[in-house]
């Protein structure tokens, strides 16, 4: 069998010509009025209603949010958060003394989790009492979080 000698299996269905008068009634399958039954029609594009119904403001307004979440962020609000944040209480709760906090360890203890693939930042707030001896590598803290680890003999590299 050659290229050129091969058949279809099926009949090809005819499409439906619609609107054009004749057998299938005065409407032809399109239905009483309204913009799709006329000849011509040419549809809104979508976008518009989105353009419609945004709020006419001069400039681009831009809310900056950091996810607050308790239990670290385990859910963000946006991925525009610049950190992932991470109170002493949780560190105190999934901790054992002498270890090491870092974003990669705190992956693993899914305390945080990737953001558009990536590692995040994290932040760690003094939210909580920590009473463990905790070595922090690559993480941000704040002032009362630095004072608090550092107060129970931890360390922030």
């Amino acid at each position: 069998m050659q290229l050129h000698e091969l058949q279809p299996k099926y009949k090809r269905k005819q499409r439906k010509r619609v609107g054009r008068g004749g057998k299938r009634g005065t409407y032809s399958g399109r239905g009483v009025k309204g913009q799709k039954s006329r000849a011509g029609r040419r549809l809104k594009p979508s976008i518009r209603g989105f353009i419609k119904r945004y709020p006419k403001l001069r400039g681009y307004r831009f809310k900056f949010r950091v996810s607050r979440t308790h239990y670290s962020s385990t859910v963000p609000t946006q991925h525009t958060a610049k950190f992932q944040i991470v109170n002493l209480d949780i560190l105190e709760k999934k901790f054992q003394a002498g270890e090491t906090v870092n974003p990669q360890v705190l992956l693993e203890k899914r305390i945080i989790r990737r953001i558009k693939g990536r590692v995040p930042n994290v932040k760690i707030l003094s939210e909580g009492k920590l009473t463990k001896k905790l070595t922090i590598e690559g993480c941000a803290a704040s002032k009362s979080a630095r004072e608090k680890i550092e107060e129970v003999g931890g360390t922030i590299k």
